[in-house]
């Protein structure tokens, strides 16, 4: 599995349409071949910044398989709009992983 990291910039005053509408968004990705799960989480000190999180089986099920759908086109138009910044993504992989005693 690999994780993709976006961090979206999201102008503050439309912080609440944008939640609303990842709400209708997460439905498209979730629905994706290779998806595993996501996490939107809104940044505590700095207003407007989310980090998003979405566990993929490979990459190629975001780049190729999400990315270069008619989906991802669908995704974009409801969030899209929302961006005052272009989303910066990276992926991952995992190397060590702990839980809570």
């Amino acid at each position: 599995m690999i994780l993709e990291v976006a961090t979206l910039t999201i102008a503050p005053e439309d912080r609440a349409q944008f939640e609303a509408a990842f709400a209708e968004a997460r439905r498209i990705i979730s629905a994706m071949p290779g998806f595993v799960s996501h996490q939107l989480h809104r940044s505590i000190e700095i207003d407007g910044r989310y980090l998003l999180l979405v566990q993929w089986l490979t990459v190629e099920h975001h780049t190729v398989g999400f990315r270069q759908s008619p989906q991802f086109a669908q995704w974009r138009a409801l969030l899209g709009p929302f961006f005052a910044a272009a989303p910066a993504v990276e992926h991952y992989q995992s190397v060590s992983r702990g839980e809570a005693s």
